[in-house]
């Protein structure tokens, strides 16, 4: 085994001593103190995550390096560390408590999903690995919708399975990206069962996606939703879920995107996966500390 390999389990092995002390000390602590603990763990993170820290920084650089100061960049990343501490303490916490959840949870537009889950060819929820997602999925379990989610498997089996038992005890189907046809066809069972679909498309999808303007750079988006929809005839409904002041969440659910038409389907794949984007986008603009900085949004380039 070579050096990057050990390097490699040795930090799955910490990580996964941090999920099982992070997960016993949320039952242990009083509720009033979670969130002083995840900023606590969010510090630690920050400072000791070098390479994490370091891919953030560099991803904001990119994206808002002619708008902020090097000072408010790093602010912007110190919050995003601490953001994804509060989202993984609210995972642990409120995922096995629905009344509390759709308490700290509200939505708004729900009259946006509720007319277009009524026509009967299933739901594509657009959307990024922005604000705490999986409580988004929770927060719709827990009111009866049905609703899968399509994911990237982890790299550490034992963290997986730690989320995929939730994910199955709160009825959340789960869709694996891989291997491409098996994601295919379970997504096209799920929206003519008239279900819900959950995709993020803010993640690089190296050489099989297309490549659209983010932040003002070309990025390799996937383009699953459009061709769904237009298999399908799903309805695409972007939605969001916002961190309030108070910790509280509120989700939104934007108004059905009304897909374009262009002069071929790849132009039509093109010109919707970049509104897709350029919704997204806005709210990152408005909300940047709630997306995930530590990925590579940016690594694969257009030939």
């Amino acid at each position: 085994m070579d050096s990057k390999r050990i390097r490699t389990s040795i930090g799955r092995f910490f990580a996964w001593l941090a999920l099982n002390f992070c997960s016993l000390m949320v039952k242990l602590i009083p509720v009033n103190c979670l969130y002083g603990f995840a900023r606590g763990i969010s510090s630690l993170g920050y400072r000791f995550s070098g390479k994490q820290r370091k891919i953030a920084l560099e991803s904001l650089t990119i994206a808002f390096g002619q708008e902020k100061s090097p000072q408010e960049i790093e602010e912007i990343a110190r919050n995003s560390f601490t953001f994804m501490a509060k989202a993984a303490i609210e995972l642990m916490f409120l995922m096995d408590k629905p009344g509390l959840l759709k308490e700290r949870v509200k939505i708004e537009g729900k009259d946006n999903l509720d007319s277009a889950l009524s026509r009967g060819n299933g739901v594509i929820l657009v959307s990024a690995h922005f604000g705490n997602f999986p409580l988004l999925m929770a927060r719709l379990a827990f009111s009866g919708y049905k609703i899968a989610g399509i994911m990237r498997a982890m790299r550490d089996t034992r963290v997986e399975k730690f989320f995929m038992a939730k994910r199955d005890r709160l009825n959340i189907k789960t869709i694996y990206s891989q291997p491409r046809d098996t994601c295919v066809n379970k997504t096209i069972e799920t929206l003519r069962n008239n279900e819900l679909v959950f995709i993020p498309i803010d993640q690089n999808f190296g050489t099989g996606g297309v490549f659209v303007d983010f932040f003002g750079r070309k990025a390799a988006t996937a383009t699953g939703p459009v061709i769904l929809a237009k298999r399908t005839k799903a309805a695409v409904l972007p939605c969001f879920i916002i961190r309030q002041k108070d910790d509280h969440h509120k989700i939104i659910f934007e108004p059905e995107l009304d897909i374009k038409e262009g002069k071929d389907f790849q132009e039509t794949i093109v010109v919707n996966i970049q509104r897709l984007t350029s919704i997204i986008e806005s709210y990152i603009r408005r909300y940047p500390a709630e997306w995930g900085w530590i990925h590579r949004r940016w690594k694969s380039k257009p030939n």
